[in-house]
C-alpha cells in the first residue's frame, strides 16, 4: 500500500511539476512581455493594484481553496459508493456560492473607486488611480470563472485526474500574453487586463468544464441553504475565508505598502517576486498540490505515522530551495537583465528589481515549505488553526512591513516579505508537530541548518566568482549575462554535489543520480 501511493505521489507529482513549471515559464514570458510594454513604470503600477479586489472576492468566497476543503467530502463519497450524493453536494456549492460571488462581483464593480482608494492609500496620482479602477473592473468578472473551474478541478483531483487540469494556469497565461501583445499596441496595459479576463473563461473554466464531464460530473441547480452537507462545508470553509494566508498577504502588502513608494516600485517588487515563484514553483507548488490527495487518503485512514513521514520526506526535499536561492542571488543581475531588460525596461530598472530580488530569495523556501505543511492540517480537515496561525503571523507581521517601509524603501518591503514568510511558516509547522505527534520533526530541522550552513559559504562563493567574471565579460550585453550565468550554474552544481556527499545530503544525492540516469538513458538510445 505505501509504496503505490508514493508511486502515484510520484505520478501526480511529475504531471503537477511539468504543468506548474510550465506555467511559471509562460508566466515569465508573461512579465517578458509586461516589461517590454510598460517597463517599471506608474502604468504597470495601476496593473498590478487592479488585482487587489479580484484577489480579496477570489479569498472570501475561498474559490482558492475549493481543492482542500471539497476534495475530502467528495472522496469520502466516492470510497462510501454514495458519488450521487456527492455531485448533490457539487450542485449546492456551486449554485450557493456562486450566486454570493455573482453578487458581490456586481457590489464591487459600483465600489470600485472607493476600494482602491482604501486599498492602495499611496496611489494619489489621477492617472494611475483611474487607470486602476478601469483595469480592476475588466479583471473582476473573471473571479467567477475562477471559482466555477476550481470546482471542475476538484473533482477530477479527487477522481485523480491531473492532466486536464494541469493545462489552466498554461492556458490563463496565454490568453493575458495574447491580450497585451494583440491589445497593447491600442489600449497598452489595459490589453493585459482583457487577457485576464479571457483566459480565466477559457482555461479555467470553459475547458474545466469538459474536463469534469469526462468524469461523470452531473450539476443541476440547487439552492438548498439547509442541505447537511453545505454546513460541513461550510465549516471547513469559514477559516480559511477569515484567514490570511501567506500568498494572499504577500500580494495585498506588497501592494499596499508598495502604493507609498515611487512610480514603479510596485512593478519592480513584482517582477521580483515573480522570479522568486519560479524556485517555489518547481519545488513546493507542485509536490504540495499533487501529494494532497494522497495526504488526504493517509489521514482518513487513520496512518498518521505514515502520513508525517510522507510529509517529512517532501520537506526535506524542499530543502534544495536553500541553495538555488543562493545561486538566484548571486545571479540577480544576470537573471533580470536576461528575462526582462528590453522596450521600456531599462538599465535603471534592472539594477532595482536585482537588488529587490536579494532580499525576496531569502524566505523563497519558506513559501515552498508552507505549500506542503498547510496541507498536513487540510487532509486531516483541520482549517481552522492554520487559518488563526496565519492571520497571527499576517498581523505580527505589520510592524516589519511598517518599519521596512519607513526605513529602507522598497528594501525593507520585500526583506518583510520573507521574513513573514519565515515567521509563518516556522509557527506551523511547530504546531504540526505538537498536534500530531511527529517524531521526525527533528531530523528536518536539523537537514535545514546543515543545508542553510551549507549554502551560506556557497552563495558567498559564487558571489566572489561573479565579481571577478565582471572584470573580464562584459555584463550589460545578454551574451555576456549569459555566459556568466552559465559558468557560475556549473561551479554552483560541482560544488552542491560535492558538498552533498561530504555532508550526505542524500535528497541531493539521489536528485543528482536522477539526472544523471536520464541524461545517460538519452545517450544511449539517442541516434
Amino acid at each position: 500500500m505505501a509504496s503505490s501511493v508514493y508511486k502515484k505521489v510520484g505520478i501526480a507529482s511529475l504531471i503537477m511539476t511539468a504543468s506548474i513549471f510550465a506555467s511559471r515559464l509562460i508566466g515569465v514570458f508573461r512579465e517578458m512581455a509586461i516589461a517590454y510594454t510598460g517597463g517599471a513604470s506608474g502604468s504597470v503600477d495601476a496593473y498590478q493594484v487592479a488585482f487587489i479586489i479580484p484577489e480579496i472576492l477570489n479569498h472570501v468566497v475561498a474559490s482558492g481553496f475549493l481543492s482542500v476543503t471539497f476534495i475530502p467530502i467528495f472522496s469520502h463519497y466516492l470510497a462510501a459508493g454514495e458519488e450521487d450524493r456527492g455531485w448533490e453536494l457539487f450542485s449546492v456549492i456551486m449554485t450557493v456560492f456562486g450566486g454570493i460571488l455573482v453578487l458581490l462581483t456586481a457590489l464591487a464593480f459600483v465600489l470600485t473607486p472607493h476600494l482602491v482608494r482604501l486599498l492602495a492609500p499611496g496611489l494619489t496620482d489621477p492617472g494611475r488611480f483611474h487607470s486602476a479602477v478601469r483595469m480592476t473592473r475588466i479583471i473582476m468578472p473573471a473571479q467567477i470563472f475562477f471559482f466555477a473551474g476550481g470546482l471542475f478541478m476538484a473533482v477530477q483531483f479527487a477522481k485523480e485526474r491531473f492532466a486536464v487540469p494541469a493545462l489552466a494556469p498554461l492556458i490563463y497565461n496565454l490568453g493575458i500574453i495574447a491580450g497585451g501583445l494583440l491589445g497593447g499596441r491600442w489600449l497598452g496595459m489595459e490589453g493585459f487586463a482583457w487577457g485576464v479576463l479571457a483566459g480565466a473563461f477559457i482555461g479555467n473554466c470553459a475547458l474545466q468544464y469538459v474536463g469534469a464531464r469526462r468524469i461523470g460530473m452531473r450539476f443541476r441547480f440547487l439552492l438548498r441553504w439547509r442541505h447537511p452537507d453545505l454546513k460541513r462545508y461550510i465549516l471547513l470553509t469559514i477559516p480559511l475565508m477569515l484567514g490570511l494566508t501567506m500568498t494572499f498577504v504577500t500580494e495585498i502588502f506588497l501592494k499596499y505598502f508598495g502604493s507609498h513608494l515611487p512610480p514603479g516600485s510596485i512593478a519592480a517588487l513584482n517582477y521580483a517576486l515573480r522570479i522568486m515563484y519560479i524556485v517555489v514553483a518547481l519545488f513546493g507548488q507542485a509536490v504540495g498540490v499533487a501529494s494532497y490527495p494522497f495526504l488526504t487518503r493517509l489521514a482518513a485512514e487513520g496512518k498518521v505515522g505514515e502520513l508525517n513521514r510522507l510529509l517529512n520526506s517532501t520537506l526535506r526535499y524542499l530543502a534544495l530551495v536553500i541553495p538555488l536561492s543562493a545561486l538566484f542571488m548571486a545571479l540577480r543581475h544576470e537573471t533580470v537583465l536576461v528575462l526582462f531588460q528590453r522596450g521600456r525596461f531599462d538599465a535603471a530598472a534592472t539594477a532595482i528589481t536585482s537588488r529587490l530580488l536579494i532580499f525576496l530569495m531569502l524566505g523563497a523556501f519558506a513559501f515552498a515549505v508552507q505549500t506542503v505543511v498547510v496541507r498536513g492540517f487540510y487532509a486531516t480537515q483541520n482549517t481552522l488553526l492554520p487559518a488563526l496561525f496565519s492571520t497571527a503571523a499576517a498581523v505580527i507581521s505589520l510592524p516589519i512591513y511598517v518599519y521596512g517601509l519607513r526605513y529602507f524603501g522598497a528594501d525593507g518591503v520585500a526583506l518583510a516579505v520573507s521574513l513573514s514568510a519565515i515567521l509563518q511558516v516556522v509557527m506551523l509547522f511547530n504546531l504540526w508537530n505538537r498536534r500530531s505527534g511527529n517524531a521526525g520533526s527533528r531530523s528536518v530541522y536539523l537537514f535545514y541548518l546543515r543545508v542553510i550552513g551549507l549554502s551560506i559559504p556557497l552563495g558567498l562563493l559564487l558571489e566572489r566568482l561573479k565579481i571577478f567574471l565582471h572584470t573580464v565579460i562584459d555584463t550589460t550585453t545578454l551574451t555576456g549575462c549569459l555566459v556568466t550565468g552559465t559558468i557560475t550554474l556549473a561551479v554552483f552544481l560541482s560544488l552542491l554535489i560535492a558538498a552533498a556527499y561530504a555532508l550526505r545530503l542524500e535528497e541531493v544525492i539521489r536528485l543528482g543520480k536522477k539526472l544523471a540516469a536520464r541524461l545517460g538513458s538519452g545517450k544511449t538510445h539517442g541516434p
